[in-house]
Formats: C-alpha cells, sequence, structure tokens
C-alpha cells in the first residue's frame, strides 16, 4: 500500500471519496444507470437489456461504495478489480465505468458503433476501467482466481470481484474454477451471481436446472451469502462481510428479477438480447423517470 504522504494515495483517496454514496444517493444513480442501459441498447439497436438491468444494484454498489479504484488511474496497482464474467451486460459495466468518471458519459451513445470504445462485449484494450475482455461465457471466474492470485504472490490487498451470470453457470469452467479457488483459500475473491432465474432460451429450471444451487458452492467449499440482488443495504452487507471470512473464497447469490425496472421487460427472456424500440424506450424512460 502507498505511504500515508504518498500522492497516488491522496488522489485515489478523493476519487473514491466524492463516489461513496449513502444508500439514498445510489438509490438515484441505480435508477440513473438503468436509464442509460435503455437509451444505449435503443439507440443502438441492439445489445442485452435484461441482463444489464437485473444486476444494476450489485454494480451500483461495487462501484460506489464498496469498491477502491480512481478513474484518473485506471491501471492503479491497488485498486480493487471488478470483472464482469456475463459480458453482454457491458451496457451495465459502461454506464457505471461513465458515471464513475472514467470516459465522458455522452460517450454511452455510441455503444456497439463502428471504432467505438464501447462495444457489445467489454474490451480491456480500448476501454478505460475494464479488467478483461469478454465473450465466450464461464471464463471470468478462471480469470478472477488468476487476478487474485496475483495480489496474493505480489503482496497486494486488492479484492477481487467477479460477476456471473445464473445461466453462465451451465458452463462446466465455472465449477472448475470453483473447485480451484476453494482449494487455493482464495479469500479475496467474491463470485456475484446475477440469479435472475432466466437465459436466452428460457427459464433455467427447464433449461439446465441449478437446484439446490447455494449447496452446490458449499459443496465445492465456498463461503455462501444469498440476498435480494435489489436491496442495496443486504449487498453492501454481503460485501463487508465477505472480508472478515480467511481461507475461503465468498459467493453472493444475488436473487435479482431479469429486466427489473422496466414492466414490459422484467422476467421477460425475450428482451435477454433484444434492444428496446423507439416506442419501448419512450416507455421505459417514463416508468424510470
Amino acid at each position: 500500500m502507498p505511504k500515508s504522504g504518498d500522492s497516488s494515495k491522496t488522489r485515489v483517496d478523493a476519487a473514491i471519496g466524492s463516489k461513496s454514496m449513502l444508500v439514498a444517493e445510489m438509490t438515484v444513480m441505480a435508477k440513473k444507470l438503468r436509464r442509460h442501459i435503455i437509451m444505449m441498447t435503443g439507440k443502438a439497436g441492439s445489445g442485452h437489456p435484461g441482463g444489464s438491468l437485473s444486476a444494476v444494484e450489485i454494480v451500483a454498489a461495487l462501484y460506489f461504495r464498496v469498491m477502491r479504484h480512481n478513474p484518473e488511474n485506471p491501471a492503479w496497482p491497488e485498486r480493487d478489480r471488478f470483472i464482469l464474467s456475463k459480458g453482454h451486460a457491458a451496457p451495465l459495466l459502461y454506464a457505471a465505468l461513465a458515471e464513475s468518471g472514467y470516459f465522458p458519459v455522452e460517450e454511452l451513445t455510441t455503444l456497439r458503433q463502428l471504432s467505438s470504445r464501447l462495444q457489445g462485449h467489454a474490451c480491456c484494450t480500448t476501454t478505460p476501467g475494464v479488467e478483461m475482455s469478454a465473450g465466450s461465457l464461464g471464463q471470468g471466474l478462471s480469470f478472477g482466481i488468476g487476478v487474485a492470485l496475483a495480489g496474493r504472490l505480489n503482496s497486494q490487498e486488492y479484492r477481487v470481484h467477479v460477476l456471473l451470470g445464473d445461466g453462465e453457470c451451465d458452463e462446466g469452467q465455472v465449477w472448475e474454477a470453483a473447485m480451484a479457488a476453494a482449494h487455493f483459500k482464495v479469500d479475496n475473491l467474491v463470485a456475484i451471481v446475477d440469479n435472475n432465474g432466466l437465459q436466452i432460451d428460457g427459464w433455467n429450471r427447464d433449461v439446465m436446472n441449478l437446484a439446490p444451487f447455494n449447496k452446490k458452492w458449499q459443496a465445492f467449499g465456498w463461503n455462501v451469502i444469498e440476498v435480494d440482488g435489489h436491496d442495496l443495504n443486504q449487498i453492501i452487507d454481503a460485501f463487508e462481510h465477505a472480508k472478515s471470512i480467511k481461507a475461503q473464497p465468498t459467493v453472493i447469490i444475488a436473487h435479482t428479477i431479469k429486466g427489473k425496472g422496466v414492466s414490459f421487460m422484467e422476467n421477460n427472456p425475450a428482451f435477454h438480447g433484444k434492444a428496446p424500440t423507439a416506442a419501448e424506450v419512450e416507455i421505459a424512460l417514463k416508468e424510470l423517470a
């Protein structure tokens, strides 16, 4: 860690201090992130609004309360890491990064355009603040273990947060990674599962039943916390509790609603990968006013 007189530490504290929000402020920010998601995907005419909307409170808690990070220095070695394994939820990540100050909010309107830094799946070589290039599902937890172990080897105190989709947990690589994280006692790693019950082909229980989901993680050696994924107080408390767990990784199973906040998108698998029309954007923004 930088010493107290280190100027980089001063800048980091200042950046975080201005973004460390009260829950009431974070509630306002969550609605703003949802509006960004609707406007971005609507303008692009493509994207994944459903799974972006379901994880808003999780990402808002991380970027505006939980994580140490510095938009003025995205590569700060001591930063906490956020890894978006469910890479199709890139609109949510972009909205949080823009509101944090990594790039101008106005740039959000370039989602999925040619030459834009904001492609359909996040890319770490082009977009400030992105830790991992995403695309194929199931890889983020393995990547996160590597990042967490690197921090341990380098005697750094940063924490690693990996956001998974519940449908993504159909992937075998997720469970290989889960086994490895427990074996190596990666206690600076937190996996968060956006457990909205749906994937592109329908309800998880019909496509590939994950139940009993919490017991699977426990059997793989993880500390398991279950929360209402739209309750900011519960989410923040879960992250704080995870910091106290030693010699064991933690998974937060966040029970959410796909398309949360927009009535015609909620629990509707059609909006997993379909953008709203201009008329639907207008309706959604009125609901999110």
